[in-house]
């Protein structure tokens, strides 16, 4: 027996005929949903908790503007990564319309998994925009969640279907903090 497993995640790669604009047009829409539920809908639940238990909010000197800033940065890694991922790897973010390609490209080059990051940026601006430690909270939960259970998975498949160079790639792309120099793949 195999060690047990939380949930299991399948990975199925996009079909080699679906267009690009398909791909991408699937990359928005992945991205509005995962904006809307947990950049929204959960992050709601956590403020008008927050209210129900009368913990005040936080406030700083230019926490809103620091907020939006951080907001718009992470969108816009976000974004690039996910069409990234539709251009240099021919499929989306989601395992189950994962790419075809081991992606080395545009944000990529510097980091693991940008798109858990902006997500992860996102989240904190919206606990910085309305001064919520909740959502903060959740934040740093989120984090640990997909650092346990998530990336051990999807990195094993990742090995599973690029072989060397994904572990040539893993072994110089730190997953959480980004290079200085991007990486170039060595033929």
């Amino acid at each position: 027996m195999g060690k047990p497993r939380m949930f299991k995640i399948t990975f199925r790669p996009t079909r080699a005929e679906t267009p690009l604009w398909w791909l991408l047009l699937k990359i928005v829409l992945q991205t509005v949903v995962f904006w809307t539920l947990f950049l929204l809908v959960l992050p709601a639940g956590l403020i008008w908790l927050e209210g129900v238990l009368g913990w005040p909010a936080f406030r700083f000197d230019g926490q809103r503007v620091l907020g939006v800033i951080l907001f718009v940065l992470g969108g816009s890694l976000g974004l690039t990564s996910g069409a990234t991922m539709g251009i240099y790897g021919r499929g989306t973010p989601v395992p189950f319309d994962t790419a075809r390609q081991l992606v080395v490209a545009g944000p990529y080059r510097f980091v693991r998994n940008p798109m858990a990051i902006a997500g992860l940026v996102q989240g904190a601006a919206v606990g910085l925009y309305f001064g919520s430690g909740l959502v903060l909270a959740y934040v740093v939960v989120g984090m640990v969640l997909w650092n346990i259970c998530v990336r051990p998975v999807e990195e094993q498949d990742l090995e599973t279907r690029f072989g060397e160079a994904f572990v040539a790639y893993r072994r110089e792309v730190r997953c959480w903090v980004p290079r200085w120099k991007g990486y170039r793949v060595v033929r």
